[in-house]
């Protein structure tokens, strides 16, 4: 090979990996991949890949029955790294009827929930809540047993607000 096809080939793949940097650095795209990685392992000992999983929208913890593209989207990456583990997700992509509400300092599965992880079997559900600050959305995430509501797994973390998690938090 010789030295101007060796420079192009090295300035090509240095392109390449520039433009995937940007592109995971998107409003948190590699924080929400490694808050899910951190919840699977976390999970891994008490799930069975061969049963499904499902995961909801993400809410706001103002309003547990509210969503947003942004928290629909941390949902969908959760999603991608469960799949990518070999968990069997369910898809529930916009369905605005499932979310987690709060009773009395505890969270419990909403009844549609509990239908819907009956019917497909899921032997567990991950479920998240998100609150605005003036700098980053704190993100919680948690895999919840489906029939007995009880967390197999949490993670907390945060990804910062910029342009584009501020247009995501618009409905």
């Amino acid at each position: 090979m010789n030295t101007l096809m060796k420079v192009s080939v090295l300035s090509a793949g240095l392109l390449l990996a520039g433009c995937q940097t940007l592109d995971n650095k998107y409003y948190g795209i590699n924080d929400n991949h490694a808050a899910a990685q951190q919840l699977v392992d976390y999970a891994k000992i008490r799930l069975d890949a061969r049963q499904p999983l499902i995961v909801a929208s993400f809410v706001n913890i103002n309003d547990l029955t509210e969503s947003s593209p942004l928290g629909r989207s941390i949902s969908q990456q959760f999603a991608t790294v469960f799949t990518t583990n070999g968990y069997r997700v369910i898809e529930m992509l916009l369905r605005k009827d499932v979310y987690i509400k709060q009773d009395g300092g505890e969270f419990l599965l909403s009844r549609e929930l509990k239908a819907i992880s009956h019917d497909h079997h899921a032997q567990a559900v991950i479920v998240g809540t998100y609150a605005v600050g003036e700098t980053r959305v704190y993100v919680t995430a948690k895999v919840i047993n489906a029939d007995t509501n009880i967390v197999i797994s949490a993670h907390d973390y945060s990804i910062p607000i910029d342009k584009d998690t501020k247009a995501l938090l618009l409905k």
